[in-house]
């Protein structure tokens, strides 16, 4: 009776050692590819924008066909910090032609796309800074095996 029980557990942990864990490298790559290849996307996209002045719809549906090639589904997040020079002069300064600081405002996502709906293209002009960030808005496999494995050991905590 020890025999078939001790047969049991050891065939139960081969099936985990065999299939589970190179199940969990193979998705744990799968992501760390992904990740790479949107990273990539999203730099190109920037360097583009920045590089032309301009942000085109042509490029920001290049960006999120890329982005979803990769088999997930994200959300991107545009920011362009526009220079608004302040043309008053400071009275503490000794020049005359001296003007005041350089102030920046945000412009998002939203009224970035609203503007590329409607006209095609956002334009930027220099000193203004331009971010994107994306972030992966669904559970890959590798999330999901962890998960299973973070929950049957007692700890629930696993993103």
């Amino acid at each position: 009776m020890s025999d078939t029980l001790i047969t049991i557990v050891a065939i139960l942990l081969a099936a985990v050692l065999m299939f589970i864990f190179p199940l969990l490298s193979v998705s744990e790559r799968s992501d760390d590819i992904s990740q790479l290849s949107v990273a990539s996307a999203t730099a190109e996209f920037v360097d583009n924008s920045r590089a032309i002045g301009k942000i085109t719809m042509d490029n920001y549906t290049t960006l999120i066909s890329k982005i979803n090639a990769t088999g997930n589904s994200y959300d991107v997040e545009l920011e362009v910090k526009v220079l608004d020079e302040n043309i008053g002069k400071k009275s503490a300064w000794t020049q005359g032609t001296v003007i005041g600081e350089n102030v920046y405002y945000s412009v998002y996502t939203s009224q970035i796309v609203e503007v590329l709906k409607d006209k095609g293209v956002y334009t930027m002009k220099e000193g203004d800074i331009i971010s994107a960030s994306v972030k992966n808005t669904n559970k890959t496999l590798s999330q999901t095996i962890r998960g299973v494995f973070y929950s049957l050991s007692g700890s629930d905590v696993y993103s």
